[in-house]
C-alpha cells in the first residue's frame, strides 16, 4: 500500500494557504495604510507647532508662493522646483526639513500636503487666515477623516477639499 497524499488533498491544501495568505496580505495593508495615516497626522502637528513658532517671532503667518497649484504652497509642486514644502517654516528654524507624503503615487502635481495664507475678508471671513491640510487619506481617501478639525468661511468650507484640514487667524 503507497503512502502519500492524493491529487485532491495536495490543492485543497494549496487552496487553504492561498485564502490564509491573502487575508494576512489584507491585513498588512491596512495597518500600512494606518500608519501612514498617523506619519500624515504627525506631519501635520509638526507644521501647525511650526506655524505658531513663526507667527510668534514675526506676527503673522508665512505668505503663500506656491506656484503651479493655484498658489497653494504644496508636496508636490514645491519639491519639483527644489524647494522645501512650507520653506518659511524651513528657513526659519522652525520646521527641520520640508515634508513630504509617506505614500509613493499621492505626490501629484500639486502633492497631498497644502498651505495657504489668505487676506483679510476673503470668502466672508474677518482677519487674514491660513488654511493647511492633507488631500487624501489612505483610509479615508478624499473623505473626511474623523480627527479633521475642519475650516471653514461664510462662502467656503476647505473640509470639502481635503481630508484633514485646519486653519487659523492672525489675532
Amino acid at each position: 500500500m503507497k503512502r502519500g497524499f492524493t491529487l485532491i488533498e495536495l490543492l485543497v491544501v494549496i487552496a487553504i494557504i492561498g485564502v490564509l495568505s491573502s487575508v494576512v496580505l489584507a491585513s498588512l495593508n491596512a495597518a500600512r495604510g494606518k500608519a501612514d495615516d498617523a506619519a500624515r497626522l504627525s506631519d501635520m502637528h509638526a507644521i501647525q507647532v511650526a506655524l505658531e513658532l513663526y507667527y510668534t517671532k514675526h506676527n503673522t503667518y508665512p505668505s503663500s508662493n506656491g506656484s503651479g497649484c493655484g498658489g497653494w504652497e504644496s508636496t508636490g509642486s514645491d519639491a519639483a522646483r527644489g524647494i522645501n514644502f512650507v520653506a518659511a517654516l524651513v528657513n526659519d528654524g522652525d520646521l527641520s526639513s520640508g515634508m513630504k507624503d509617506p505614500t509613493p503615487g499621492l505626490e501629484s502635481t500639486c502633492g497631498n500636503y497644502a498651505y495657504y495664507f489668505y487676506p483679510p475678508n476673503y470668502t466672508g471671513c474677518t482677519g487674514s487666515f491660513y488654511v493647511f491640510g492633507i488631500r487624501s487619506t489612505d483610509g479615508y481617501g478624499t473623505g473626511k477623516y474623523p480627527t479633521s478639525p475642519g475650516w471653514s468661511c461664510p462662502s467656503r468650507n476647505w473640509q470639502s477639499e481635503f481630508s484633514w484640514v485646519q486653519g487659523q487667524y492672525t489675532n
